[in-house]
Formats: structure tokens, sequence, C-alpha cells
């Protein structure tokens, strides 16, 4: 505990002492604005990762499918599944499955790792940690990509599904913790920037008695501008995120993960 408060500490003065130059606003288009019965919950979509997953919750935002759905399906310590019209697992939209998006391929020549342990990388793809193939494997690409996964650490947003791997749909879900074992088999659309304590606000159960709903769920782009929440990450390439990144190792030592990594966030 104390480890973890100081890795916290850590990403908080880095927020001030980090110039202009070392924040990335994150593109409004590609940004998801949850407003719930516990607050706002802004979430950086990742289309590299999962582009037809991240078009399918933009759908269905605009749709306006999403307002006012239930979070029917919240484990503390694991997770909030909410987007089911029905308000519970198995209700679809109207549109069809959607096929699993659970690798993607990383431009070598884009990515910076954190760690490069013998059997794997990790790292960054915008607001959302990663895991690839190990650096030999990568050392073997012929088109200068690697294969690579979202990691499922506290505040990644996967899509939902039935047992079938092509089932997911409109059903979305948010990590209160991180849960590593989802990797590689729930496709993942993104991550929560802001709110993550709103997320663990919602309340629990099977369904929750009293459930938490979305109230109004919208991409950025389409709120006015004066309204709209603006947005900005710690560039993973800049000196105060590496500088970061040193700090949460040593504080944790060998147990240090990528999810220990709190990316910091600026809203404007």
């Amino acid at each position: 505990m104390i480890r973890k408060f100081s890795a916290a500490l850590c990403a908080f003065a880095l927020m001030g002492a980090a110039p202009a130059s070392d924040w990335r606003p994150l593109d409004p288009e590609d940004t998801l604005v949850i407003d719930t019965t516990q607050g706002r919950v802004i979430v950086a979509m990742a289309p590299a990762m999962a582009p037809q997953s991240v078009a399918r919750v933009k759908l269905l935002a605009r749709e306006g499918v999403y307002d006012g759905l239930q979070f029917h399906r919240v484990i503390e310590g694991f997770v909030d599944q909410t987007g089911n019209p029905n308000n519970r697992d198995g209700g679809v939209s109207s549109h069809p499955d959607l096929p699993p998006e659970f690798t993607f391929k990383l431009k070598i020549a884009d990515y910076l790792a954190v760690s490069a342990p013998s059997d794997a990388t990790t790292g960054f793809l915008g607001a959302v940690p990663i895991q690839t193939v190990s650096g030999q494997e990568a050392a073997r690409s012929t088109d200068g990509t690697i294969r690579a996964w979202g990691a499922y650490c506290p505040g990644v947003a996967g899509m939902g599904r039935q047992a079938a791997d092509d089932t997911g749909n409109s059903e979305i879900f948010f990590m209160r913790a991180a849960s590593r074992r989802l990797d590689r088999d729930y496709s993942v659309w993104g991550r929560v920037v802001s709110g993550l304590d709103v997320v663990r606000l919602i309340k629990v159960g099977e369904p929750p008695a009293d459930p938490d709903r979305m109230l109004k769920v919208r991409v950025a782009a389409d709120i006015p501008a004066a309204e709209r929440p603006r947005v900005s990450i710690l560039n993973d390439r800049s000196p105060a995120f590496r500088t970061l990144v040193r700090q949460v190792r040593i504080a944790k030592g060998a147990d240090f993960s990528i999810c220990d990594v709190e990316l910091p966030v600026k809203l404007d």
C-alpha cells in the first residue's frame, strides 16, 4: 500500500512539472464522455487496437442506445458491465455481432516499450496499456510490425460477448481493478482517463439492488465546443513520462507491472 501511494504521488508531482510540449491532447472524435448517476467518466478510445469495436460504441452512442442503461453486473475488484438494451446479459443491439479484435498489429517504429523482459514487452498505445510479443519475436518481423494486445489494467474498457468469440455487440465493461486473465480473450477498445473513481463507485451486484445508470453517452466531438471537456495525456515519449516509469519501477521493484503506471491526465 505504501509503494502504491508513493507511485501516485510521483504521477501527481510530474503533472505540475511537465512542460506543455509533453502533453498530447485526445482527439474528440475518439473520446467518449459518459455521464452516470455517480458522475462523469471519460474514455480514450483506441481505434488502432479495435477499429470495429470503437466504431460500434460510437454508433450506439450516437443512436442514443446507451442512454439510460443500467450497470447490470458489477463485481467489486473486477468489472462494471453495461450496454445491454435489456439491462441484463445476452441483450444485443439491432446491429450484427462483431468479430473478435483480441490482438492487433503494432508498428515497431511507433512503439517505445516500458519494460522488456525475455518473454514479452509492455508499454502504451496512447492511453491504453499493452503487451507485445518478445523482443526475439519482434526481431524476426519482416514487415516492421509485431503482434500486440490490450492489458486489462484498472480503467481499461472491453467489449462484452457471449461464449463464442464473435458475439461482441453492444455490451461494454470497465475494469475496477486489474485482471490480466482477460488479455487476448476480450476486445480492448479504450481506457478510462478521467473518472476511475466513478467506475469504482458504481453500485455492486449481479444485478445491483438499485443499479446505477449511464444517463448520457456522447462522443466528445458531438458536444458543443464550449461544453466539451478538453483532455490531454502525458506523452509516453516525453522525459516526464520516462521519469514517472523509473520512479514507479523503483517503488515496486521486482513486482513492477504495466498496470502500476498511472498515466497522468489533464482536464481543461
